[in-house]
């Protein structure tokens, strides 16, 4: 079967698309390995508009609900296997799965999201969402009055911290060397009462009970161990975007995040557009990937019917 449109990837943005496909009659695929995206390991996400609590589990659910309402002849889904490859050119692309079966297509969404980078130390895998976080939008309100941490000096680790100080008690930073980030935020966080910035700290150790309780780090220019007592620590070390079956395809930045049209949401590769944290817009959220994966069926829908 030759679809209007491939849609790969199960998150905010590749269950937004499929739903707007649906409804504008576009003969549509939608490949997930999982539903839901990053968002599934999350207790609490308050950001989500319309809806001020939900878990990760119930928004993975409620977006594959919302998606099989259009399941049928227009819309169809293959769950569970990831994408190996993307190959062709406008009009006619082929899209292979990792059991080998192949899927042809006059256009391409890469909605595929990315990963967190994760601290490589002992205690990290046990207290992940025990208090190891990585969306300080989606988790800060949970840590309001308390000690918190964040692991990384490049703008999002400053950026994350930000936010924090709006609920925290105190948040310190942890940056293996002088700071990425923008002299200007460095500056102003700097100058906040609650802010602490350390800098040639290496991160050696999480412990906790239940919870983590403190994280043990190594200064570089002393060889001094310090242990901080801490609720949460917030880890900014970047993301590894799920982009590996399009390397070579598609323009991609240094970090294999795919370069967009910002207008579009179109690649370098005309007929295959993405959406979501697989690319390179400068902030990832949920609602930001919805947004943009509606505007790419906008796109998508008048290039297939001009």
């Amino acid at each position: 079967m030759n679809y209007d449109l491939i849609i790969i990837g199960g998150g905010p943005a590749g269950t937004s698309a499929a739903v707007y496909a649906a409804r504008k009659q576009l003969k549509t695929l939608l490949i997930v390995k999982e539903w839901g995206g990053q968002s599934t390991v999350s207790d609490d996400i308050q950001n989500w508009i319309g809806t001020p609590h939900i878990s990760g589990a119930n928004l993975a659910k409620s977006l594959k609900t919302h998606v099989e309402e259009y399941k049928g002849e227009i819309l169809s889904i293959s769950e569970g296997l990831f994408v190996n490859k993307v190959e062709g050119s406008d009009g006619s692309f082929t899209v292979t799965l990792e059991n080998g079966d192949t899927h042809s297509s006059k256009t391409v969404l890469i909605s595929t999201g990315s990963s967190r980078r994760k601290l490589d130390i002992p205690g990290a895998d046990v207290y992940e969402n025990k208090g190891i976080t990585y969306c300080a939008s989606c988790d800060g309100p949970l840590f309001s009055g308390m000690d918190v941490v964040v692991v990384g000096g490049g703008n999002a680790g400053f950026e994350s911290a930000a936010q924090l100080l709006a609920y925290c008690k105190s948040v310190t930073l942890l940056s293996r060397s002088e700071p990425r980030a923008d002299a200007i935020t460095v500056e102003k966080l700097k100058q906040k009462e609650h802010f602490t910035l350390v800098t040639n700290a290496v991160p050696k150790e999480i412990k906790g009970s239940v919870f983590v309780d403190s994280i043990t780090y190594t200064k570089t220019d002393t060889n001094e161990d310090v242990t901080l007592p801490v609720s949460a620590v917030f880890v900014e070390i970047g993301q590894v975007p799920a982009t590996h079956f399009v390397e070579g395809v598609v323009d991609m930045t240094e970090s294999k995040n795919i370069k967009i049209d910002p207008r579009t949401q179109e690649t370098s590769v005309k007929g295959i557009w993405s959406a979501g944290d697989c690319t390179d817009v400068l902030y990832h959220q949920n609602n930001i990937a919805a947004g943009d994966a509606v505007r790419a069926l906008e796109d998508i829908y008048l290039h297939l019917h001009a």
